[in-house]
């Protein structure tokens, strides 16, 4: 699937009257070449792209990589610093939001004072922000490994059971369907834990009446899956079966606001207003979606200060929430991609609300 796609970088050159590009983030240089190890780092200049890597990885990369030179190090920053001294490249990009200041230093000063190093965030996002037709089959395939996981532990969501049992039971029956990992710890809030957003897994046992949210992904290829669901166990108040209706219309509008040439912050606005008119507004906190890809969360970001508009190829989640304090919360969130005309659904659980029978 992974082609040379360094050329997408080095149009980024002229606009920014830059040398070279330096890659660092091992996602990017994924996307631009092809490598899958954990050491490494890529430059892209007006004169071509060199991968650079140590003794651990130099098969591998000559394997999978695509750039057309690779070269071997000893100490990273030392192999790089030589690469861009040797062809005279100067004014150097990097990536500002993961190289860490430290480090940024240690390569200006190994450059004997003579480079200058750019930092660069919104150009380098845009690379990866809309997804090729074989990204987006990868997407597909790990989503659709969450539905099968989750078919298969859904007998286990019942009273009695950890929310510990539950997010293990369904990491492993992921990496039996082939997932490579989990794409982050997961989350898994019940009852009145269910109003905290990132209520990660604990030993506290499910109950009758209660909402269990259940976040959860995998990786498939390098690309990763990312869904919730929230389901009744039993009989609930009927104030949380509110909640539930006000976030599944909230989730709804969203989905048909969604096509290329909307501003992802009026998209956001769209689900946001509709909480808010319940009487719910103060209890939707987060950003409404997030991009997914070789990353669980990348760019574009879908909130009130996003600047970008949707465009198709765009991946991203669509996932409001309301959570209130001693009583319990509802997030639903599937992903998505822009198509022509509107956005189709890439996550395929169901997502209307679900009472677990007892």
């Amino acid at each position: 699937m992974v082609n040379n796609r360094s050329p997408q970088a080095r149009q980024i050159l002229p606009t920014k009257g830059l040398d070279a590009l330096v890659f660092f983030s091992l996602p990017n240089i994924r996307y631009l070449c092809g490598f899958t190890g954990s050491d490494g780092a890529l430059v892209v200049h007006a004169g071509g792209e060199c991968f650079l890597t140590d003794s651990r990885y130099t098969t591998q990369a000559r394997q999978q990589v695509t750039a057309g030179e690779i070269r071997q190090y000893r100490l990273k920053e030392d192999g790089v610093v030589a690469y861009l001294q040797e062809h005279g490249l100067q004014r150097i990009g990097f990536e500002a939001e993961t190289l860490g200041y430290a480090t940024v230093e240690r390569l200006r000063e190994q450059g004997s004072g003579g480079s200058t190093w750019i930092p660069l965030t919104r150009e380098l996002a845009d690379l990866r922000i809309r997804k090729s037709a074989g990204e987006i089959s990868e997407l597909r395939r790990a989503a659709r490994l969450n539905a099968d996981a989750f078919e298969e532990i859904l007998p286990l969501i019942r009273p009695g059971v950890s929310e510990k049992a539950i997010a293990l039971a369904l990491e492993f029956a992921l990496k039996r369907r082939g997932g490579e990992d989990k794409a982050f710890d997961f989350i898994v809030a019940s009852g009145v834990r269910g109003a905290m957003p990132h209520g990660v897994a604990t030993e506290k046992v499910l109950a009758a009446g209660e909402l269990v949210t259940i976040d959860f992904g995998t990786r498939v290829s390098g690309y990763h899956s990312d869904e919730t669901v929230t389901l009744a166990v039993g009989e609930v108040d009927p104030r949380l079966r509110e909640i539930y209706d006000t976030v599944l219309a909230a989730h709804d509008r969203a989905l048909a606001a969604v096509r290329p040439g909307v501003s992802l912050k009026e998209i956001d606005a769209t689900a946001r207003d509709y909480i808010a008119g319940c009487g719910y507004g103060d209890y939707f906190g987060h950003g409404l979606g997030h991009g997914v890809g070789l990353e669980v969360h990348e760019a574009p970001t879908v909130s009130p200060r996003s600047e970008t508009i949707a465009a198709e190829g765009m991946v991203f989640t669509i996932e409001p929430g309301v959570y209130l304090p001693d009583l319990g919360g509802v997030r639903i969130e599937d992903t998505i991609e822009v198509t022509g005309d509107g956005c189709r659904l890439i996550t395929c659980l169901p997502k209307e609300f679900r009472t677990l029978s007892l």
